[in-house]
């Protein structure tokens, strides 16, 4: 069985972001015995893909996500029992292995910037007093690792561009097309989604998503306010 002393040394080894998602957060998984669990950072989901943006945008909003709006307004671990009933929590989330939910914030410089989530299905235990204690002091840990890691990794992927490249970056950011910011830039569109290419390799990303979201960091003043989770 994983201790939880395990799960800070773990976290603090950490040396990048994927490291975190590919090792820590899975063993996080086993110590709660969820269902399924997740590390979400706010600056990503800003910049989602299209098909994807309603959905998170009703699943993070805070009138109409009760998980949320607690996390949001005091910043501590919570799961859907203690803000909602079992009845109210199935017409909200429908999902079977999202039976239970067990979610803790990410916080940097005083501002929300992040978060950890977990779900059971219906056959397992609910959430409890015990895990809720659990999940604080290991999130504790995780955003200190946001402090100390994240900006630091942001910015070594930041150096790998060159200044061109980081020009399109932040107008890939401002959601301009291909054509666009040819136009801005005063080069082709084949020079910018040759550009686009050699950054893909570069950052080990798939797509203009993800490319925003490696570069960036989870500082960005914009994120909370994209999804009406700043205080």
């Amino acid at each position: 069985m994983i201790m939880i002393q395990e799960l800070f040394t773990a976290i603090h080894q950490a040396p990048t972001e994927q490291a975190l998602r590919q090792q820590v957060i899975p063993s996080l998984g086993q110590y709660f015995s969820s269902t399924r669990q997740g590390l979400f950072f706010f600056d990503q989901l800003a910049v989602l893909e299209p098909q994807l943006q309603q959905v998170m945008d009703r699943a993070l909003s805070i009138e109409h996500n009760p998980v949320v709006r607690y996390i949001t307004e005091r910043h501590a671990p919570v799961h859907e029992s203690l803000v909602t009933s079992p009845k109210v929590w199935r017409m909200i989330c429908p999902r079977l292995d999202h039976w239970h939910v067990m979610a803790g914030p990410l916080v940097s410089q005083g501002r929300l910037v992040g978060a950890v989530g977990l779900t059971r299905e219906q056959a397992k235990p609910a959430f409890d007093t015990q895990d809720l204690a659990d999940l604080s002091a290991i999130c504790l840990h995780l955003s200190t690792w946001v402090a100390a890691v994240k900006p630091q990794e942001n910015a070594q992927k930041r150096e790998c561009l060159t200044p061109r490249e980081l020009e399109i970056a932040e107008l890939v950011a401002s959601g301009l097309t291909n054509a666009a910011i040819g136009k801005e830039l005063w080069i082709t569109e084949n020079s910018v989604k040759q550009a686009l290419k050699r950054m893909f390799r570069k950052l080990e990303v798939s797509s203009r998503a993800e490319l925003v979201a490696q570069i960036f960091t989870t500082t960005r003043q914009d994120a909370g306010q994209h999804y009406n989770l700043s205080l």
